[in-house]
């Protein structure tokens, strides 16, 4: 799957489900339990130990899904994930060696930032979309709605704070897609091995989405 491949699946889907675990299982749980609910997308953050190592067990044993790496903050570390088979990188804030590593290497890239200013220098880079984050502390879909109508050709991925109550709102209010953790994937769930609970987040998520777009 190239670069536009991933770029149009995330689009199509809206969800960038984000996970915070260190082990291979918990990781392919929680990825097996979105994608019964219909999302084929797991972003694997490098904040916990064994992330890469991670990613790379996860790609091996379901090939289909796509697989990303979050808190990316270097080039050095964007090779080792893409070395793992990350199809695509992002952060919380705005390295900009990272974002044209990525770049170079024709690979999907959502930098993070908060201000304007911040997406206009994200934006300059050239990556696929640009993280706000975390937009739901300051404003929420208020906040994204003021953003789109100062950069209406920039895909905005809306992420901290979005849960089901403020989804629907976040889509209508311009955001590409939205990037969602323990909201969408529970730590107890994952630790209790509950995937119907997953699978019926995620199948709300998704339908938050697709109504905000209907209208």
């Amino acid at each position: 799957m190239n670069k536009q491949e991933v770029r149009k699946r995330i689009e199509e889907v809206g969800i960038i489900p984000s996970i915070r675990v260190s082990t291979t299982e918990d990781a392919m749980f929680a990825a097996e339990a979105v994608a019964s609910g219909g999302i084929p997308i797991l972003e694997v953050t490098l904040t916990v130990p064994e992330a890469i190592r991670v990613i790379g067990q996860v790609v091996k044993r379901a090939p289909e899904l796509i697989v990303g790496a979050g808190s990316v903050h270097d080039p050095d570390t964007a090779q080792r994930c893409l070395d793992a088979g990350a199809r695509f990188l992002s952060s919380d804030g705005l390295d900009q060696d990272t974002v044209r590593f990525a770049v170079q290497k024709d690979v999907v890239v959502i930098p993070g930032t908060l201000t304007p200013t911040g997406i206009i220098n994200a934006w300059k880079l050239g990556p696929e979309f640009v993280k706000v984050v975390p937009c739901g502390h300051i404003g929420g879909d208020s906040y994204i709605r003021d953003l789109k109508a100062m950069f209406p050709q920039i895909p905005l991925v809306a992420a901290g704070g979005v849960n089901q109550r403020t989804a629907f709102n976040f889509i209508l209010a311009g955001a590409t897609a939205l990037g969602i953790g323990g909201e969408l994937i529970p730590r107890e769930a994952i630790r209790r091995r509950q995937s119907s609970r997953i699978a019926e987040l995620s199948r709300r998520f998704l339908e938050a989405v697709s109504n905000a777009r209907t209208l």
